[in-house]
C-alpha cells in the first residue's frame, strides 16, 4: 500500500465521502472505525517520525560492569577496553615496574597494593557505540562497591580465571548479579597461564553457579602456545597482532579443529535451543542456523537471563579483547530493553515501571558518593527524562529542591563537564548534597528507586587521633567516609568514650585508618580489633515492675507487667513491641515512651554490654497515676523492667561466624584443617582442584584475627583465603564464661 502524507488525509476523506452513498457526516459517524484506524496509523507514524532521535541513540548505548574473585584481571581488561577504543594511548599494568599503574585504579593505596578498592567509572566508543563501564573491586570487604554498581547497571561481565575456576568471590559477584536481575557474559582470562583449562571453568560455571552457559570461541592453542580464537557464531578464526594485540586478522578456521569448531558449535546451539522457542524450531527441523540467527537467539536468551555467552582470552596478553568488546554490544542489552521500576509515593509505594526514555519526567538514582577537591561528587544513573546543567531537581528522599552547578562524565578521576544527559546515561554531578541512594526527580512525579542490599558491619575498631589538635580533621574524614560507604559505621563506645568504626573486615578498616592518614594527614591510633557480639534471650521471662519515685513537687509513678520472649526462626525483625493492653489501665499516650524504653534497655544487655536481637516484647497490663505519672516515668519503668526479667530468659551471647573458603597445596592440608578445628571451625566441605586442595569452613570471627599470617606460615605462602559474613550464632558454654568475665573485669577496673 502506498504511503500516505499528512497533506493528503483530507483529499483522502473527501474522495471516500464522495464515492459512498452516504452523506459526509453519516460517513463520519457510520465509518468512524476506518478513520479511527486512519488517524491511529497517522499517530504511530508521525510517533516513528518523532522517536528516532532517541530511539537510535538509546540503541547505541550499553551500561555494564566488570566484577570477579580478587585478582582475576578485571582492572587488567578495563586498561585494555581503553586502550582499543581510543580512550588512552598507552597501556599500564596494575603493579607495573613504570609506577604509572592502571587508569582506573587512581587512589596511590590501589596503585601499592595492586588492588581495587574503589569502583571506578569510565565510557568509551566502540563501533559507534557509546559504552559506560564500571570497573569494581573483587574483594569481599568492599562487596558494597560492587552491589552499588550492579545496582544501576543494565548488563555485566564475570571475569572467571581460567586457572583457579570459579573462586568464592565468583560466587558471591553471581549472587549479587542475580540479585539485580544483571543479564552478563562470562569472559575467561589468562589462557595464556601454566594450567589454564577453560573447559574445567565452564564445566564449574554451569555446577558451582547453575549457569545455563555454552562456549561463543574455542581458543587456538594453551597456555604458551595460546595463539587466537574460533569465533562459533561466524565461523572464522582471530589473531592479534601488533605490539599491543591492536590488529585483529581474521582466517579460516584451522583444518586441524574444524572436528572440534563443529562438535562445539552444535553444543551451542543446542543449549541456545532449550531456552529459545524460534531457535528450538529450526534445530530440530535440521534448518541450516545462520550466523544471523543464532546471534538473535543468542542476545534473546542473554537478555531474558536464560543464558550466558562465554567468552575467552587473556588480557594481559592482549587477546580476545576486541570479541568480547563485540559480545557487548552483540547480546547486552541497551538501556530501553531491560525493565527498571519505581515505587510511586503518591500511591503507597505502588510499582512503575519506568520506560528509559528521554520524552518523561526525570527519574535518576544516586549510587555512590565521592569526596572530589571541589566538593561531594554524586554519581548518578538516570532512569528517564534529561537532566541539565543549571536546572532545578529535587530530592524525593528529603524533598529539598536543588539546583544543579555542574554536571561530568567520568573518566576514571578525571572529568569531562556536558551540558546535558538524557536517559540511560551515568553522569556525576558537583555541589549536590544527599545520601546513597537518594532518587532525584523533576518535581513533577514522587519516585523512588528501591535501594539496594546492605550488609551488616561484621568487626569495630577503636581509633582515636594521635595528637589533640586534629580532631577536626578527624572527624570530618570519618563522616565523609560513612557518606561515602553505606557499609563502614562510625560509634561511640558510651563506656569508655572511645570512637567505634566498624566494617566489613579488617582489610576494610585498615584501608581507612591508612586513608584518614594520607588524605587528612592525621596519624590515629588503633585499638585491638572488636567483634560485633549480640545477645539474645532463649526462653519467656516475666515482668512486673513498679517505679515510683517521691521527691517533692510531682513524682514519678508507672507500673509495666508483661513478658519477653524470643522471636521465631528467620524473623525479618530484630526487636518487637507488642500492645495486648485491655482497657485504659495505662493511658495509650504512654504507649510510645514504653516501647522506647525497652528497646533502649535492649541496646545493652546483661551479660556483656552488646545489643540484645531477636526479641519480642508483649505489654499485658500495668498502672497510672493520676498526677505522678509521665513519659519518663514509664520509660524508666520499662528499662528496669527488663533488666529486672533478663536474666530469667537464659540469655545466651552470639557472634558472627564467618564463611571462610581457602585455597592451599594438598601437602598442607591436614595442617590448615587441624588449625581450623584449633579456631573452633567446622569444616562443611573440601574439594580437590589440581593440586590444590579447596576448604570451606564456618569459623567464629573472633578466632580469625591475623589468620593471614598464620596461613602464610604454614604453607610457605603458598595459601590464599577468604571470608565472607555468614551469621550470628550462639557461642558456647565456656567461652560465653570467659567473655562475661571479661566484661565484669574491665568493669570492675574502672
Amino acid at each position: 500500500m502506498a504511503r500516505l502524507s499528512r497533506s493528503s488525509a483530507p483529499r483522502l476523506l473527501y474522495a471516500l465521502c464522495s464515492t459512498s452513498s452516504r452523506s459526509p457526516a453519516a460517513f463520519l459517524l457510520g465509518g468512524s472505525f476506518q478513520l479511527r484506524q486512519f488517524s491511529a496509523g497517522n499517530v504511530a507514524r508521525s510517533k516513528l517520525e518523532k522517536d528516532p532521535w532517541w530511539k537510535e541513540s538509546m540503541g547505541r548505548l550499553r551500561n555494564i560492569g566488570i566484577s570477579a574473585h580478587i585478582d582475576s584481571g578485571k582492572t587488567t581488561l578495563t586498561e585494555r577496553v581503553l586502550y582499543y577504543t581510543g580512550r588512552i594511548h598507552e597501556i599500564h599494568e596494575v603493579r607495573g615496574r613504570d609506577g604509572v599503574g592502571a587508569k582506573m585504579d587512581s587512589m596511590d593505596l590501589e596503585r601499592e597494593k595492586g588492588i581495587t578498592i574503589q569502583s571506578a567509572a569510565t565510557y568509551c566508543t566502540w563501533k559507534d557505540y557509546k559504552i559506560n563501564i564500571i570497573d569494581t573491586p573483587g574483594h569481599v570487604d568492599f562487596t558494597i562497591e560492587v552491589e552499588r554498581a550492579l545496582r544501576v547497571l543494565d548488563g555485566a561481565i564475570l571475569v572467571l580465571c581460567s586457572v583457579g575456576g570459579v573462586q568464592s568471590q565468583s560466587i558471591t559477584v553471581d549472587r549479587q548479579m542475580r540479585r539485580y536481575d544483571v543479564p552478563r557474559l562470562a569472559f575467561i582470562n589468562k589462557l595464556d597461564r601454566m594450567g589454564a583449562d577453560p573447559w574445567k571453568v565452564l564445566n564449574q560455571a554451569r555446577s558451582k553457579l547453575r549457569h545455563h552457559s555454552a562456549a561463543m570461541q574455542v581458543p587456538i592453542g594453551l597456555e604458551e602456545d595460546f595463539k587466537g580464537l574460533v569465533d562459533l557464531v561466524q565461523l572464522k578464526a582471530y589473531y592479534f597482532h601488533g605490539s599491543s594485540g591492536e590488529e585483529v586478522v581474521s582466517e579460516d578456521v584451522p583444518a586441524d579443529m574444524e572436528a572440534l569448531v563443529a562438535e562445539k558449535r552444535r553444543e551451542l546451539i543446542e543449549t541456545v535451543s532449550e531456552v529459545d522457542d524460534k531457535l528450538a524450531e529450526a534445530f530440530l527441523g535440521d534448518e541450516t542456523i545462520s550466523a544471523a540467527d543464532l546471534e538473535e537467539a543468542v542476545r534473546r536468551a542473554t537478555i531474558a537471563q536464560k543464558f550466558i555467552p562465554v567468552f575467552m582470552g587473556s588480557a594481559f596478553k592482549n587477546k580476545g579483547v576486541q570479541p568480547l568488546l563485540d559480545g557487548v554490544l552483540s547480546y547486552l542489552p541497551c538501556p530501553i530493553e531491560v525493565s527498571n521500576y519505581a515505587l510511586d509515593q503518591t500511591k503507597n509505594e505502588e510499582k512503575v515501571e519506568l520506560l528509559g526514555c528521554p520524552d518523561g519526567p526525570l527519574v535518576a538514582l544516586a549510587f555512590k558518593l565521592e569526596e572530589g577537591r571541589f566538593g561531594q561528587l554524586t554519581y548518578l544513573r538516570i532512569y528517564e527524562g534529561v537532566i541539565r546543567k543549571g536546572d532545578f531537581i529535587v530530592n524525593v528522599n528529603t524533598g529539598k529542591k536543588i539546583k544543579v552547578p555542574r554536571l561530568v562524565r567520568m573518566h576514571s578521576d578525571e572529568m569531562e563537564d556536558i551540558q546535558e544527559a538524557h536517559a540511560g546515561q551515568i553522569v556525576a554531578v558537583f555541589g549536590v548534597d544527599c545520601a546513597s541512594g537518594d532518587t532525584f526527580t523533576d518535581g513533577s512525579v514522587k519516585y523512588t528507586m528501591t535501594s539496594m542490599n546492605v550488609p551488616e558491619p561484621v568487626m569495630s575498631l577503636a581509633v582515636q587521633p594521635v595528637s589533640k589538635d586534629s580532631g577536626g580533621q578527624f572527624s570530618k574524614a570519618l563522616n565523609r567516609f560513612q557518606k561515602e560507604d553505606p557499609t563502614f559505621r562510625v560509634g561511640l563506645d558510651p563506656e569508655s568514650g572511645q570512637t567505634i568504626i566498624s566494617g566489613m573486615g579488617e582489610l576494610h578498616l585498615d584501608i581507612y585508618v591508612e586513608r584518614i592518614r594520607r588524605e587528612y594527614k592525621v596519624d590515629a591510633s588503633v585499638g585491638k580489633p572488636r567483634v560485633n557480639f549480640r545477645e539474645t534471650v532463649t526462653q519467656r521471662a516475666d515482668f512486673d515492675y513498679l517505679h515510683k519515685k517521691q521527691s517533692g513537687g510531682q513524682g514519678q509513678y508507672g507500673r509495666v507487667i508483661g513478658y519477653i520472649e524470643p522471636l521465631p526462626a528467620g524473623s525479618s525483625t530484630k526487636f518487637e513491641f507488642e500492645n495486648l493492653l485491655v482497657g485504659q489501665a495505662i493511658p495509650s499516650n504512654f504507649i510510645p515512651a514504653i516501647e522506647k524504653g525497652f528497646k533502649e534497655a535492649a541496646n545493652s544487655g546483661a551479660l556483656i554490654g552488646h545489643p540484645v536481637e531477636n526479641l519480642r516484647v508483649v505489654l499485658i497490663d500495668g498502672a497510672a497515676h493520676a498526677v505522678d505519672s509521665s513519659e519518663l516515668a514509664f520509660k524508666l519503668a520499662s528499662i528496669y523492667a527488663f533488666r529486672q526479667c533478663y536474666a530469667a530468659s537464659r540469655p545466651v551471647i552470639l557472634e558472627p561466624v564467618m564463611l571462610v573458603e581457602l585455597k592451599v597445596p594438598t601437602e598442607f592440608q591436614g595442617a590448615v584443617a587441624g588449625d581450623i578445628n584449633k579456631r573452633k571451625g567446622v569444616i562443611v566441605g573440601n574439594d580437590q582442584e589440581g593440586d590444590d586442595s579447596v576448604i570451606t569452613a564456618h569459623v567464629p570471627l573472633n578466632n580469625m584475627f591475623g589468620y593471614s599470617t598464620a596461613l602464610r606460615s604454614m604453607t610457605q605462602g603458598k595459601g590464599e583465603f577468604t571470608m565472607e559474613y555468614k551469621e550470628h550464632s550462639p557461642v558456647s558454654h565456656d567461652v560465653q564464661t570467659q567473655l562475661i568475665n571479661t566484661y565484669k573485669g574491665s568493669k570492675a577496673a574502672e
